[in-house]
Formats: C-alpha cells, structure tokens, sequence
C-alpha cells in the first residue's frame, strides 16, 4: 500500500482564508430597509465601536460555510469505526418519515385530540423498546445517554428513599464509560470501583466483598467497553439483589444483543437505550439525542412524567406515574428522534432487528482475528459489538503511541477508533465496525491498519509528525488546553 508524502499535502487544504479575509470594505449582503420608526438614544448601552463583522458578499459566505461543511467527517462520508459509540449508518427513509408535516408540523402544547398519532407512535415505540429490554415500563423523555442514566439512578433513589432505606454507594466496573461514576456523584452517591477480571469481565469475587446493605445499585454495561459479554452476569445480579440492591445495565452496547438476549432476562432492573447508537438515529454535533429509560413493575410507579398510554376505549393519553420523580425534559423529549427510531425498527422488524446483532458482531470479530497478528488484543476471546487493541508493544518496541496511528488513519481518509479507552488496557485502541459495513469496506479498513504497522516498523517519524493531508496539522494539545485560542480577533491596525 502507497503511502502519503510527509510534506506535501495531496489536496487543498478544505479550510482556504478565514471569512475575514474575503471580501473587501465596500461589500455587504443586506441591504437595511429606511428607517421607519422614531430613533431612540440606547445611552450606556451602546456600542464604543462598530462590532468587527466581516464585509463580504451573499457568495462569499456561501461558499465559505459549504468549504467548511467539506472538511466534515460522518457516517456519509466513510467508515467510522469509533467503538462504543455505534457510528451505524443512518437510513434516509427514517428522515423523511420524521419530515412528513404530521409530525413535524404539530405543537407539544395541542390538545390531545389533535395529535393521537404522534401519541400512537411513541406509545408503539414504549412498546417496542420494552420487548427489547425485557422491561415492562418505558419513559421516552431523557434526550441522551447520559441523561438517561441520571433519569433511571434518580428512579432508583426515589425507590430505595420510598423504602426507607435511601442508601450510600453504588458500584461501577473499571472498564465502565465515564458517564457512569460522573451519574452517581450527581445522584448524591458515593462511587465505588469494581475490578475486572483476567478475562475483561466484573470480577464475582471483588464484587461480592464490595456488597452490602448500603449499596444502592450496581451500573454495568454487558457487553462491556471490552466489547465482552460478562458471563457471569446472572450470578452478578443475583448477589447485587441478595443485598437489596439493584442492577442498573448501561444501554450503550446494546446492538450487540438485539433479538438475542434481554436485559430483564439478564437480571437488569434499569437501563437506558441510546437510540441515536442502537436504533439509527443521527449521531454526534451535540444532539439532539435521545436516552429512553426502561425499569421493572417495582421502578415504574417512580419513572418521569408524563408516559404515554392507552384508554379502555383505544384512545391515547398522558400518564404520570403514581410516584413521579418529576420530568427530567421539557415536554415529550426529542420527538424527530423518537419518530426515526420507530421508522427504524418498523422498518426493520422483529428478524431484521436480530440479524443487526448478528452481522454486529460477525463483522467486529472478523476484523479482531484479521488484525489480532500485528495488535495484540487486549483480551483475546470471542467479542461481541467491538474489541479493544494494545499499542502498548508498538510503543515499547518503536516509540510509536495510539495516538500517532489514529493521526496517521486520518491520512489514509478514516476516522480514527476511539483511543485510550478503556483506561484498563495500555495504548487502547477501541474498534466498532457495525452492522452496516461491508466486508470491502472492513478489508480496506483493515489493509490499512497493517500497513500502518508497517510503517511503524520501517519509519516511527512518519507516524509522528501525522497528519499530513487534513485542513490543520497536529496541534500541540496540552497548550491548547492551558492557552485555549477560541476566536478570531483582528489585528490592530487591519482596518477590520
């Protein structure tokens, strides 16, 4: 495989001159209306000088934000195998469905009359994703993971505080996502870590010596970020409930399992589902997201109102559960989101949603023994959605770090796996093909990677000064952290 010069770039840089440099002091792309209302003094209130805008034309800007849309990177634009984050492609047909003016034109404060089959479509979604779950009761309003976490720990504080018996800890793997601990110290709780095993799951005996009757709950993904189902995860729950505490399961790696086993089954009490990972919804830009929360009979009275649900007479209403916790999200949570994910999965029904988990997993483990011979895997068994590789050789070896081959991957035209996390595997390269990918795109993909080992071996220096085709070159990122340079400023004396 050719490799890129490390020098000269392969293209224009996408990025070009700034806005404030286009343009010249005479353009403009608006022309005010004359004024036809009386002026008024804004006193101290105004401006000492003219705000520092750009002069350019209606063209100008055009095509500077289509440049700068360009140098964009998702799952259109090529294979992003960012691990525990499920970068799956997002069918068009669920952003029409969302568009059509039933939905997009309606206004959360109309009559319930008025909107029954929006109400029908998040009620069949309640549906659906407590089949999925194992769960019995689903509220649709957090509007991402995280926040569907905060929602089912909050849900299981207000159980255990209605018990009176409120509780002190609860307890988190080491391989957990950050989210985890940062959720129970916002629900008041003390954070407890649970070691792994040697083979990447909780390990029973650490976890049995940390049980007790001031344990709330236990927060466990399965699979884990290693991208292992944890099996002993009956015996896991089993001795969390023997304490009187709960078994909450973060939803992330949830496409792993679909069709194939429940959380409920498992011995789950909570979990929240990331439909803009499992379900397709669009990921990444900041939201908007959705984090629907599923709980057992027990949990249900305490969900977050209002639920949808349906009358004796077929009608669909607005629940709130006998012992609230309140709502978490203005109004229904982020419906466009909550109508792709029910596109999704009608679309897909209950056959294609397993064969999702299926080709998941097939297509993560084809990729780990491809590239198990030049990366060491971190825990070398069957995976499930993803798997975790070790750069630790390479740098011993060479002086080549995870972060000079996601920087070269850039070079080559991919995004890079996630990096550095797990924070229990050295060097850790985190690696999610989906379901949507083909085995061309897993073996070129592949082919990379090896010869990026490659190069790792003949040439160190070339992974270091990576990239060298993208818009901006490698930052020196422990000075942007302490002198962050945020926004443009004009020099003074540039007339700007």
């Amino acid at each position: 495989m050719s490799t890129h010069d490390r020098t000269e770039p392969t293209r224009e840089p996408l990025t070009g001159t700034l806005i404030f440099e286009r343009g010249a002091a005479e353009s403009r792309c608006v022309e005010a209306p004359p004024l036809d209302v009386p002026v008024v003094s804004l006193g101290g209130y105004a401006r000492a000088a003219a705000p520092a805008l750009a002069h350019v034309t209606e063209v100008d800007i055009a095509r500077h934000y289509e440049r700068l849309a360009s140098a964009n990177f998702g799952v259109d634009s090529g294979f992003y195998p960012l691990g525990s984050c499920t970068m799956k492609y997002n069918p068009k047909i669920d952003e029409w469905a969302c568009r059509l003016p039933g939905f997009a034109g309606i206004h959360p404060y109309q009559a319930e009359e008025t909107v029954q089959g929006a109400l029908e479509l998040m009620w069949g979604l309640q549906e659906s994703l407590a089949e999925v779950a194992g769960l019995p009761a689903v509220t649709l309003q957090p509007a991402a993971g995280a926040h569907g976490e905060l929602t089912g720990l909050l849900t299981i504080r207000a159980y255990h505080t209605a018990q009176g018996d409120p509780r002190k800890r609860v307890l988190v793997p080491d391989s957990a996502h950050g989210t985890n601990p940062a959720t129970v110290a916002m629900c008041g709780y003390e954070v407890v870590q649970v070691p792994s095993d040697e083979r990447g799951g909780v390990d029973l005996d650490a976890l049995r010596g940390l049980l007790d009757t001031d344990v709330a709950a236990l927060m466990l993904t399965n699979p884990n970020t290693l991208g292992l189902f944890d099996e002993n995860i009956l015996a896991i729950t089993a001795a969390v409930h023997e304490v009187g505490a709960l078994a909450y399961c973060d939803g992330a790696n949830l496409n792993a399992i679909l069709g194939k086993t429940r959380p409920g089954d498992m011995g789950f009490d909570a979990l929240h589902i990331n439909l803009h990972k499992t379900f397709a919804t669009p990921h990444g830009g900041g939201g908007p997201g959705a984090g629907p929360v599923a709980v057992t009979g027990a949990l249900a009275p305490f969900l977050p109102g209002p639920v949808v649900g349906m009358t004796d007479d077929g009608r669909y209403t607005l629940v709130t559960p006998a012992r609230s916790i309140g709502r978490v999200r203005s109004f229904l949570g982020n419906f466009g989101v909550l109508v792709r994910a029910y596109t999704y999965i009608r679309a897909l029904g209950g056959q294609g949603v397993t064969e999702v988990a299926e080709q998941a997993v097939l297509s993560a483990n084809y990729l780990r023994v491809r590239l198990g011979d030049a990366w060491p895997v971190a825990y070398d068994r069957v995976c499930m959605h993803e798997f975790v590789l070790s750069g630790g050789t390479m740098r011993k070896e060479h002086g080549v770090r995870t972060l000079d081959v996601a920087k070269r991957l850039l070079d080559y035209g991919y995004h890079p796996p996630t990096i550095y996390f797990p924070l229990i595997v050295d060097e850790a390269m985190m690696i999610e093909p989906t379901e949507t990918e083909s085995k061309a795109t897993l073996d070129r993909f592949a082919d990379v990677l090896l010869a990026i080992a490659a190069e790792a071996a003949e040439d160190p220096d070339l992974l270091h000064g990576a990239p060298y085709t993208t818009p901006v070159r490698r930052l020196d990122e422990a000075a942007a952290v302490k002198e962050p340079d945020l926004a443009w400023r004009p020099q003074e004396g540039a007339g700007v």
